[in-house]
């Protein structure tokens, strides 16, 4: 029996054909085996490549179920041929095929199930409510006040208060202070620490002195929340607009005439507002006189009483 001990041997492409058509077995098994191309396979059975490494000899002879010898050119390969074993039928090999690409098909079901379709877990985000109160009307040139009244969870963390007013317009005092201000933009800031959350933020701005009468004043303002990963700010609700015109604060209905109903409610606001120095004796005055007027030259409200005389 020729050894096969030399780097190349002499290969019987015939048996190896006739090996491989008799147990039932592809061109593309015994290449993937052997770990060459369909090709190789090809030319080997067809004797185009005579020669075989032995590394690839062994290798064929493992995919094919028969000793090395057999392939060799010039011994009896028919006296080892056999059926091939069970568990390389090619029927077998393609059922095997299948019920592992049906294992890979259910399990990417259930992740595809698993990410879109599981019920996504609650996130609690912390409630805040902020509301804004504005007066009616504002007098160009005239102070007025603004509250920002929040009502948070007790778990809410630390967030801060945006507030952006018309520009030309100049907030002069606030409680608490701001953090931030930028008169020029218009917009004030506050940070609000955990557990220290103001029932109130009020301030007192000034009506550019120069505004056309029969605009409005339009304010927007947003609580950014800590907790909140998606960073979606919470809406200042209430009052968001001021008509630009010469009457008072207090003067709800923009009659010129400070009544009983609406200096009770604007004594309201002052007590609300008291860490500002709002102008309650000034006001009390123009009740007790009756009518008013708004002088632009002294920049104030006046009794129109007190003028006449």
């Amino acid at each position: 029996m020729p050894p096969i001990c030399n780097p190349t041997v002499e290969l019987d492409g015939a048996a190896v054909r006739r090996i491989r058509e008799t147990k039932r077995l592809t061109q593309l098994y015994v290449a993937k085996v052997v770990g060459v191309t369909t090709d190789t396979i090809s030319r080997w059975e067809n004797n185009r490549y005579p020669s075989i490494k032995r590394e690839n000899l062994l290798g064929l002879a493992q995919a094919l179920e028969v000793s090395p010898e057999t392939l060799i050119h010039g011994t009896d390969a028919d006296a080892e041929i056999s059926p091939a074993p069970a568990s390389l039928h090619p029927s077998l090999l393609r059922r095997n095929h299948w019920l592992l690409w049906s294992g890979i098909i259910f399990f990417l079901f259930l992740f595809v199930f698993y990410y879109f379709f599981q019920e996504p877990a609650i996130t609690f985000v912390p409630e805040i409510n902020a509301w804004r109160i504005l007066p009616t009307y504002a007098a160009p040139g005239a102070v007025v006040p603004v509250r920002i009244t929040l009502a948070v969870d007790a778990s809410t963390g630390g967030f801060i208060v945006r507030e952006h007013f018309p520009v030309g317009w100049k907030l002069i005092e606030a409680s608490p202070p701001a953090s931030s201000l930028d008169n020029v933009e218009g917009m004030a800031r506050w940070i609000v620490k955990a557990g220290d959350v103001p029932p109130v933020i009020s301030y007192l701005i000034r009506v550019n002195s120069v505004a056309t009468s029969g605009n409005k004043g339009i304010f927007k303002g947003d609580v950014v929340l800590r907790q909140n990963k998606n960073n979606t700010p919470a809406v200042i609700n209430g009052d968001d607009e001021a008509y630009i015109q010469p009457y008072h604060w207090a003067d709800d209905d923009g009659n010129s005439v400070i009544d009983d109903r609406e200096v009770l409610e604007a004594f309201d606001a002052v007590e609300a507002m008291k860490d500002v120095h709002l102008d309650w004796d000034g006001l009390s005055a123009l009740w007790d006189d009756g009518t008013y007027r708004w002088d632009q030259k002294k920049g104030k409200f006046v009794s129109t009483r007190s003028t006449s005389q």
